[in-house]
């Protein structure tokens, strides 16, 4: 019989995410090797019958590549450790998502997902006895112990275009644009974005900030002579009274937003500077992926079959000073990676006189 592998992708989607499918295929079929993908991640196994379709190269011509999400499902709700049943109760799913997984007849599984999904994954493999690869995908890039992830390089790509497109009516109005990106824990989207788009703020979790100090880097730029001021700030950046900014929806669930609201309102109070705000939300996630991705994404497909071969699991794929390599799937989810404040792009916003909010 040919040895049958499972992929699924997990938690929030991003850019990238079907090269990967695509090349795992290809280098599965190389291989003499079947895929089963798994649709709308572990969900798909809790249903009966189960979700899933036999994934072969006809499949995934160059076009899918070019898409944008993934064309197997994803969810990011419902731990299966306490799935919430619609009766309110809370119930352990674990048994069923390894049933699912055996009755399929997997001989092991690739995961694609965020560090949220691989703790969640990789219990469950542990748990059930399931031989597991991961792919590292998530905007935000802070999954430890690998440079970039999938889907990152894209969203970069769309905040700094958001900035492109910004500055030609900031300059006709004489105004402050202030573009709040994604980034659930780490500025590392803000960051990277404001850079490359001319920002001359960037707000970050991993710096505490002040006002005054963004209001002094505003009244700077004016005094030099230029009618209108750029800054990003990233979600999850707090009040200055060190409040997150949430909105809670119907389903009860709290989700970052409004921080945006919040500094140009404070930008203006401060300055009296007439200031408009921009929030990405999910547009940073949905468009086709920029050629890194594609590349990244592709070469991390290709390795994680070739783990499946060697034999070599429990590891996570990982791109490390310009190849690919593999790491321990626990280290990598141990080593959350925040923007190190002292790391060279810091270095780089400073010495272009950009604001991190922090100056005195």
């Amino acid at each position: 019989m040919k040895k049958r592998i499972g992929i699924l992708t997990s938690g929030g989607d991003c850019a990238g995410l079907n090269a990967a499918i695509r090349a795992a295929v290809h280098r599965a079929d190389l291989l003499g090797w079947e895929i089963y993908g798994i649709l709308d991640g572990t969900a798909g196994l809790l249903c009966d019958p189960l979700q899933y379709r036999v994934l072969t190269p006809a499949m995934f011509d160059n076009n899918v590549m070019r898409m944008g999400g993934t064309v197997l499902g994803t969810t990011n709700k419902g731990n299966p450790f306490a799935y919430p049943m619609p009766d309110g109760t809370i119930k352990d799913r674990t048994d069923e998502i390894i049933n699912g997984f055996k009755s399929l007849g997997l001989d092991s599984v690739i995961g694609i997902g965020g560090d949220g999904s691989f703790a969640i994954l990789r219990k469950l493999a542990m748990q059930g006895g399931i031989r597991m690869v991961g792919i590292p995908k998530t905007i935000d890039n802070d999954i430890g112990e690998t440079e970039t992830s999938i889907g990152f390089d894209t969203a970069v790509s769309v905040a700094t275009e958001a900035l492109d497109r910004l500055q030609p009516t900031a300059a006709s109005h004489d105004r402050v644009m202030v573009l709040e990106v994604m980034g659930r824990d780490a500025g590392h989207i803000a960051l990277s974005a404001g850079i490359a788009g001319g920002a001359d703020v960037i707000l970050i979790p991993e710096i505490p900030y002040r006002i005054s100090s963004v209001a002094k880097k505003i009244a700077a730029v004016k005094e030099g002579g230029r009618n209108f001021a750029l800054v990003v700030v990233s979600e999850a950046v707090k009040t200055v009274d060190g409040d997150a900014s949430q909105m809670k929806f119907t389903d009860g669930q709290k989700r970052y937003g409004g921080i945006g609201h919040y500094i140009g309102d404070q930008i203006f109070k401060a300055t009296g500077s007439e200031t408009r705000v921009t929030i990405l939300g999910h547009v940073q996630r949905g468009s086709s992926p920029t050629y890194n991705d594609r590349l990244i994404a592709s070469a991390f497909g290709v390795k994680a079959v070739d783990l499946i071969a060697e034999g070599r699991f429990d590891r996570m794929v990982a791109w490390k000073n310009r190849e690919v390599v593999d790491v321990p799937i626990e280290a990598a989810i141990a080593a959350y990676q925040a923007v190190d404040i002292n790391s060279s792009l810091v270095h780089t916003a400073r010495a272009l006189g950009i604001s991190l909010g922090d100056e005195i």
